[in-house]
């Protein structure tokens, strides 16, 4: 498989790191088979915690659009030459490079003259590109998704419309009070379910489901809604890619095919707007957007709304409703085991060949690969065997590419894995390179770690 590598924020972590051996860490990447990189957010985070963008926006850009320039802030010149000759070295082996979401700034249009925000968002796009022609485009990450958690989590739920997304479906004349009485009615049926509606419908199929959730005309209604707005998000960034100069590619970064019908992020719709698609390959418990963490969240909110249901009743919900069933899974203590080998051979190799049949190209879907889930998700770490099966259940599968998201950044295992996946295994009792999140005895005996420690007097 074809690797590639997401450098990402604060870039001033991974920039001083390897102010001195980033051809070194470059030289190690590429032996070890990676042919990519994904590059973002492009800001530099201040000591109070502000940050301020990567490279000088061009206000001449945005006269041309007709919108205001983001403000004028403080410069760091010296990391912008420094992370200008590092993608350049990476440029010149040939690498993709693609940035990470379009940084903010600049003025729009009213949302009833621009409710997708496209105008502004053009002069972003260009500006960036301008400034980095090293990269061959740019991903945007979640385009048009629409929450899938049914409680409150991580900013938002399933069953509300937010502020803001009330005045984009105003000014798309959705009709908000008959996708408000669709949310009530749903929410009111998830509220009332008893073990023999749930044992006799949910495993019935399609049909069944519509009698089980009580789906009416309303509930439709707000479905559609969301469904048509996520996709005019997407549209609009084809539009903008389409005006640019230079024709960058675009990339974009649905929810893994379990929850992309409830994000709106439909694969197949995906598949004529975008250059690359990059489904989400997260799978750990707790934090957020991890598999087994958001069924852990669903069935334990429908539980706790249907005290009559047991664990097993819920989890048969969660499978009628999403068409997931997790191997060996029946309670919520059996998620705490870890993950079995039928895990990966049947769950991950089944999500990716759903993702894989709906967009058609192998070469265009790159999937976004992170296993060890702490920052910035906050989730259970997951082991180097668990990153192996993922990417060999994605390989067998018919993957031929994936980008490794590190959290945050790559550590021996991890390395040991990707460069034995995908080039020349790494043999750390001779490379000169060692994975920077790993500790490491030097010639004294004593950890790079446990002497930055020293320093610091822990």
């Amino acid at each position: 498989m074809e690797s590639w590598i997401f450098l990402h924020i604060p870039i001033e972590e991974w920039q001083e790191r390897w102010i001195s051996n980033y051809k070194r860490i470059f030289d190690a990447w590429e032996d070890g088979g990676v042919r990519g990189l994904v590059v973002g957010r492009m800001r530099f985070v201040q000591e109070d915690g502000s940050s301020i963008s990567a490279f000088a926006p061009d206000p001449r850009v945005y006269e041309t659009f007709g919108v205001a320039p983001p403000p004028v802030t403080r410069r760091e010149p010296e990391k912008e030459r420094k992370l200008q000759e590092i993608l350049d070295n990476a440029a010149s082996r040939g690498w993709a490079i693609m940035i990470f979401d379009i940084p903010g700034g600049g003025g729009s249009l009213t949302i009833e003259q621009d409710p997708y925000g496209e105008i502004g968002f053009q002069a972003r796009a260009q500006d960036a590109m301008n400034a980095f022609p090293q990269a061959q485009g740019f991903i945007m990450d979640g385009p048009g998704e629409q929450h899938y958690e049914l409680a409150w989590h991580h900013g938002g739920e399933v069953l509300e419309i937010r502020p803001h997304e009330r005045e984009r479906f105003a000014a798309l004349d959705y009709e908000i009070d008959r996708m408000e009485r669709g949310i009530a009615h749903l929410r009111n049926r998830l509220r009332s379910l008893t073990p023999d509606l749930v044992r006799y419908h949910a495993p019935g199929g399609t049909f069944a489901g519509l009698n089980l959730f009580d789906i009416d005309e309303d509930v439709l209604y707000w479905m559609r809604a969301r469904q048509q707005v996520a996709l005019g998000s997407m549209r609009m960034l084809r539009n903008v890619v389409d005006r640019l100069d230079g024709k960058p590619r675009l990339g974009g970064i649905p929810r893994i095919t379990t929850w992309s019908s409830l994000t709106g992020q439909n694969y197949q719709q995906m598949a004529p707007i975008f250059d690359f698609i990059f489904p989400k390959h997260y799978y750990w418990h707790r934090g957020f957007d991890g598999l087994y963490g958001t069924i852990h969240r669903w069935v334990l909110k429908l539980g706790e709304w249907n005290p009559s249901l047991t664990e097993k009743d819920c989890f048969l919900l969660v499978a009628s409703l999403f068409g997931i069933r997790l191997p060996g899974v029946e309670s919520l203590y059996n998620m705490e085991r870890g993950f079995s080998d039928e895990f990966f051979k049947e769950t991950v190799y089944n999500e990716t060949r759903r993702a894989l049949a709906a967009i058609g190209d192998p070469e265009k879907t790159v999937f976004w690969v992170s296993a060890s889930s702490r920052e910035p998700h906050g989730g259970d770490a997951m082991t180097a065997r668990d990153l192996k099966w993922i990417l060999q259940a994605s390989q067998d599968a018919g993957a031929t590419r994936f980008v490794f998201h590190p959290e945050p950044a790559i550590n021996a295992p991890a390395w040991h894995v990707l460069s034995r996946m995908c080039g020349n295994p790494w043999r750390q009792e001779t490379s000169t390179y060692w994975p920077e999140d790993t500790w490491r005895e030097d010639v004294d005996g004593y950890g790079v770690n446990f002497r930055k420690a020293q320093k610091k007097g822990g």
